[in-house]
């Protein structure tokens, strides 16, 4: 899969990109990540991207022309198909749902915005979708397409050590992780769950179950909301709930 990011700090999104999983899958050619400067777009000896928004008020808006012609040398250098993407605090919320269907993609550009934001005709007539990481504002887009970048590679074949891990990260099923363990059995006083030590992977399993769907139950009851669960699950909340409440 290839990413392209619009950004005036490429190096920032490139150096960041390196680590870890993402720096991996670049090297085993799973994943293709690139860099474009609107600055180098520029046409006056300042290389200006940004200038006073009309009607006023404070701050800078980028220009439009720049990362157009930006945009038009990503689109180039990828795919027919390549999804733009401005990330923005009025973007849709991204989900684990909107990644996974994300990763199936050729080619995804992101936009990442500086200042006041963007010329609004950018994002109308040059843009697919808007993207947000949460309700809140950040300095720049940047750190927001690492996050996406990030998550998405985590969902590529080969991009991880274990197949398995992201099928079993949170959301990726509506519902929060179960806890993990691992040695010493002794932390502290406080012992590692015996059922994890009993080798009964039935057991095992069904532990895990409970502690996902109580742990979203305690944490983030409004994804239960929106999950329908099985009636196994639906018997082991109800036994999580109970001791919960025991206790």
């Amino acid at each position: 899969m290839r990413f392209d990011v619009l950004t005036l700090f490429p190096e920032m999104v490139v150096s960041a990109a390196s680590y870890g999983i993402t720096g991996r899958a670049q090297e085993r050619g799973i994943v293709e990540l690139s860099a474009w400067n609107p600055r180098d777009y520029t046409h006056d000896k300042h290389r200006t991207v940004d200038d006073r928004p009309y009607g006023g008020g404070p701050g800078m808006v980028m220009k439009y022309q720049p990362l157009h012609d930006a945009l038009n040398d990503a689109r180039l250098a990828g795919s027919d198909s390549a999804k733009v993407v401005y990330l923005s605090p009025q973007g849709k919320p991204i989900t684990q749902a909107l990644l996974t269907e994300a990763s199936g993609l050729q080619q995804l550009i992101l936009v990442a915005g500086r200042y006041e934001g963007v010329d609004e005709r950018f994002v109308e007539l040059d843009c697919d979708e808007e993207w947000s990481i949460g309700d809140y504002v950040i300095s720049g887009g940047e750190l927001a397409a690492l996050v996406v970048i990030d998550a998405i590679t985590r969902l590529l074949p080969g991009a991880l050590g274990d197949e398995d891990s992201a099928q079993q990260d949170s959301h990726v099923d509506g519902l929060l992780d179960y806890p993990h363990f691992t040695r010493p059995e002794q932390v502290e006083g406080v012992a590692v769950p015996d059922v994890l030590l009993s080798g009964n992977h039935a057991d095992i399993d069904r532990w895990r179950t409970k502690q996902a769907v109580g742990r979203t139950w305690q944490k983030r009851p409004d994804l239960l909301e929106k999950k329908v669960l099985t009636a196994e699950q639906e018997k082991l909340l109800k036994e999580f709930v109970n001791q919960v409440e025991l206790n």
